[in-house]
């Protein structure tokens, strides 16, 4: 089997979606910054633009390098779309946390959370400048935004959406992705998606299971969540993909974490129901020996879970989401 040539992808310094020819999909590497031999830092982009004007919905994944689901998702949107069936325009960043990609690392090369610290400053730290950047030169562009994410080290997540449930647009888009749990979560200060809302852009996080693999069915659900929304705002003409099964809402959701530590055990499984005073979890400590057992505080369904068996102190136990957002 003979491989395809590559053709000579360009550079950019900043994305200008007026720029991209119509009725094209086009691939560029935006210059970011410079890594400490001067060398240029450059972003992945892929655009497809239709022939007709429409919205700019942007798709970025790998905000945290080893949250890698979201990658094939938007690879796979470019491969499928119909270029000239498309009205408006589709940017799609495969790898937004670059350095951290190459380091297969959640944080950034300074330790610091990229996704905390949104928008960044023009004069900032190394991570401050990279974010202020990534929103200046890429995310101003976007009329929509869908972030895509994984669950972090030593955990798994369900499928499920973090968005602003009272936002009509936001809402809509949340309930078009088929997730298992939806949770009303108003955008946060230092996220992307709370940045994209400041700027006016509707935005949703999707997380798309687990870190560091490639999830076959999460994939295709992704993939299904954004012609969904693709159709919803008539930038494709497709019949809406209902799913099969409901979606459980969400009020809010936290963390539940360990007051001391030892060789955790979880014991419910991603999305299954909880009812309060429920034993969730137990801690041992390197004897096999029972030092504590945890129990649900209240009724919910878990979210996501701590798979990684050394727990210290104020270690994650399970992420337990809270049913119910009628009163929105």
């Amino acid at each position: 089997m003979q491989l395809q040539t590559k053709k000579q992808v360009p550079i950019i310094k900043t994305l200008n979606v007026a720029d991209v020819p119509k009725g094209t999909i086009s691939r560029y590497w935006l210059d970011l910054v410079t890594d400490g031999m001067g060398q240029p830092v450059q972003i992945p982009i892929i655009v497809a633009r239709g022939r007709q004007e429409g919205q700019v919905l942007g798709l970025t994944a790998a905000v945290h390098g080893n949250e890698l689901n979201g990658i094939p998702v938007i690879q796979r949107i470019f491969k499928e779309i119909d270029i000239n069936e498309l009205k408006g325009t589709i940017v799609g960043i495969p790898v937004v946390n670059v350095p951290s990609f190459h380091r297969k690392r959640r944080r950034f090369i300074d330790g610091t959370d990229l996704n905390h610290i949104m928008p960044g400053k023009a004069n900032g730290t190394v991570s401050q400048v990279y974010a202020f950047r990534i929103v200046n030169r890429i995310i101003n562009q976007f009329d929509y935004l869908i972030d895509l994410h994984t669950a972090s080290f030593g955990r798994i997540n369900s499928y499920y959406i973090r968005a602003d449930m009272e936002d009509p647009v936001v809402k809509k888009m949340a309930e078009l992705q088929n997730a298992q749990i939806i949770v009303h979560n108003p955008p946060s200060d230092g996220t992307l998606r709370g940045t994209a809302d400041e700027l006016g852009i509707p935005a949703i996080t999707l997380e798309v299971g687990n870190p560091n693999t490639f999830q076959k069915g999460l994939i295709r659900d992704g993939l299904t969540g954004i012609h969904n929304v693709l159709g919803y705002l008539g930038m494709i003409h497709c019949e809406i993909d209902e799913g099969d099964n409901e979606t459980v809402l969400c009020k809010k959701s936290y963390w539940i974490y360990t007051d001391t530590g030892g060789i955790l055990s979880v014991y419910p499984k991603v999305t299954e129901f909880v009812k309060k005073g429920q034993v969730i979890a137990s801690m041992r400590n390197i004897f096999g020996d029972l030092k504590q057992e945890y129990v649900a505080p209240e009724d919910g369904i878990v979210i996501g879970k701590s798979v990684s068996p050394v727990n210290q102190t104020g270690g994650r136990i399970l992420h337990l989401g809270i049913l119910g957002i009628s009163d929105l």
